[in-house]
């Protein structure tokens, strides 16, 4: 039986999830992706809480016009969500791709927010 392309991807998902962990230390950047809008948070998995978190829909990108999906918006979440960790005391994260490749969009958030200071 042919596994769909969302299928496959949530199998790679789970294969990673089981090495990746967040710790109030060091939380976990997690990325997900649509067609039409990107997200990413970073997660403190021993509570299960959410410590900061940005996305396409953000309020501060009321006046963007164009695409919300491509890369130029994933470096903007990205700085975003670079900017508010550190303002929760986070330096140090580890990077979940959430089963996508590294490429495109995801690699264009985790480079802002490596560029915007955070670690990982």
């Amino acid at each position: 039986m042919a596994l769909t392309k969302a299928e496959r991807r949530l199998r790679r998902h789970r294969r990673v999830r089981k090495k990746v962990f967040g710790t109030p230390e060091r939380p976990r950047l997690c990325v997900y992706r649509s067609l039409r809008h990107i997200y990413a948070q970073v997660i403190d998995d021993t509570r299960g809480h959410t410590l900061a978190a940005a996305s396409s829909l953000n309020g501060d990108f009321r006046d963007y016009r164009g695409h919300r999906g491509n890369k130029a918006m994933a470096r903007l979440v990205g700085q975003l969500l670079a900017r508010r960790a550190q303002e929760a005391g986070i330096k140090k994260v580890v990077f979940d791709r959430g089963g996508y490749k590294y490429h495109g969009v995801v690699k264009e958030l985790a480079e802002a927010a490596r560029e915007a200071g955070l670690q990982f």
